[in-house]
């Protein structure tokens, strides 16, 4: 539907409501004496600029937290690109631990899938829940890869190993950075939604509530202990 059109629902529904409610809703000061008539073109005139106000505004805080996602997506996509590197490195040294290996390279390809269906539509309910079960399935993968690597010594002290570890570690932080923002950017589109006068038109407008960056478990909170120094 566009613009016009929705405009058009939310006029219909202020113009239909009873006049006492609808100066309440508009600001148009209504009083004993006034008469309803005397009134009708400029409240109507009033009520369009509410609306369209207030939907310029709920386009800038959309587009805000779409933004601060754009951030995350970023460092997801870095960090995707860097994990196949330390799983190859690992496997010089790791002949006999296959399986984690290879349940490290499923689990980044399953959270790269959801990744990218996230930010198509950031805020999607549907697509932020894919993310955050991907996210917390490499993430579990991935503390399991390191724990094993402690019993490699020559794998720790592998150079390239080192550096790529070091930049993971530096792209998990700018993740949890943006996230933060993201979930800000989130939190104050949420709230111009939910409260007045965002209740009545937000969802007329065909803005829905967005979907925060959660993490659920206590344990996901924690990042990769990635330390081959």
């Amino acid at each position: 539907m566009g613009f016009m059109a929705l405009l058009s629902n939310c006029i219909v529904f202020l113009e239909t409501t009873p006049y006492a409610c609808r100066s309440i809703i508009t600001g148009s000061g209504w009083r004993h004496n006034d008469e309803p008539n005397n009134h009708c073109n400029c409240c109507n005139s009033y009520s369009r600029v509410v609306v369209g106000w207030y939907f310029n505004q709920l386009v800038r805080l959309r587009n805000r937290f779409q933004n601060a996602f754009a951030q995350i997506d970023v460092q997801l996509k870095r960090r995707y690109d860097l994990i196949p590197n330390i799983v190859e490195t690992a496997k010089g040294y790791m002949q006999h631990e296959r399986e984690p290996l290879d349940a490290v390279i499923n689990a980044r390809n399953q959270a790269a899938s959801a990744g990218k269906l996230a930010a198509d539509n950031p805020g999607d309910s549907e697509a932020m829940k894919g993310l955050i079960g991907a996210e917390a399935a490499l993430t579990g993968t991935m503390g399991r890869l390191f724990a094993l690597a402690e019993a490699y010594p020559d794998l720790k002290a592998n150079q390239n190993m080192m550096q790529v570890s070091e930049e993971l570690t530096s792209t998990e932080n700018k993740v949890a950075f943006s996230r933060q923002a993201y979930n800000d950017a989130v939190m104050t589109y949420n709230t111009s939604c939910e409260t007045f006068p965002g209740l009545i038109f937000a969802a007329r407008l065909g803005f829905e509530k967005a979907s925060l960056f959660e993490v659920e478990e206590a344990v996901e909170r924690e990042t990769p202990k990635v330390s081959f120094t």
